[in-house]
């Protein structure tokens, strides 16, 4: 099932996008629900998915200090979308959440398509890397 609009344009990444490209984004996503107390990522583990939450709660941890609490029109999984690498934190669900899924083979060639997606990804990896600390 498709991404709902009115959610994907809370999302800062997807701020550039027209209706249309919006509409084309949504239809590459699939749901996914995790049950509460369910991980939905493992820090350091593999993962290729990006999520856009849809209702819920999760927690999210590194090196197992919780770091904040993501809701609704909250996202994660941007840092997999561009490298495949592991997992950079633990999320797991406080309550059910339900989620909307997207892979790099199907985001790619959206961003190079549209270079309006670029700089708003850039200043989420920004200040990811610098609530990190790293």
């Amino acid at each position: 099932m498709a991404a709902p609009i009115e959610l994907l344009q809370r999302v800062p990444l997807f701020q550039g996008l027209d209706r249309k490209q919006l509409e084309r984004l949504s239809g590459a996503f699939t749901d996914r629900t995790f049950p509460a107390g369910s991980e939905m990522t493992v820090e350091g583990g593999s993962g290729v998915g990006f999520f856009v939450i849809e209702s819920g709660e999760a927690t999210v941890a590194v090196g197992g200090d919780e770091r904040r609490t993501l809701g609704p029109g909250d996202y994660f999984g941007e840092v997999a979308l561009l490298d495949e690498g592991p997992r950079s934190a633990t999320i797991t669900a406080k309550t059910e959440v339900r989620a909307h899924g997207l892979t790099p083979w199907q985001f790619r060639p959206l961003v190079e398509e549209n270079a309006s997606i670029a700089w708003p990804l850039l200043v989420t990896m920004a200040k990811r890397l610098r609530e990190s600390g790293a």
